[in-house]
């Protein structure tokens, strides 16, 4: 079985406050997630606010066009990085992809 596919679109995100709006949207995370650090790797590693499906199959997430928020914000991209690993080894059936192309 395919494990389900979401994909997080960074473009235009300059920063953490569009990061977290952005993760919100594109992810369908929950009225109470709070757009912060800890709320997100909460959201991510929390597996009943994940889609239809993503819990038996497993969740990846692939980020797109993260390279301009990236340069622009070194130390919250570095954040993100954590929180993502931190979210992936908290949930065993969640993948975290940085897309190059």
């Amino acid at each position: 079985m395919t494990e389900h596919v979401v994909t997080l679109d960074l473009d235009g995100v300059t920063d953490k406050a569009g990061l977290m709006d952005r993760c919100a949207r594109d992810l369908e995370l929950p009225d109470w997630f709070g757009r912060n650090w800890d709320a997100l790797v909460d959201s991510l590693s929390d597996r009943t606010v994940w889609p239809a499906g993503a819990v038996e199959r497993g969740l990846v997430v692939v980020v797109r066009n993260w390279q301009p928020y990236a340069k622009a914000r070194p130390g919250e991209w570095g954040t993100a990085q954590d929180v993502f690993a931190d979210a992936v080894a908290r949930a065993s059936s969640l993948t975290v992809a940085l897309a190059l192309g």
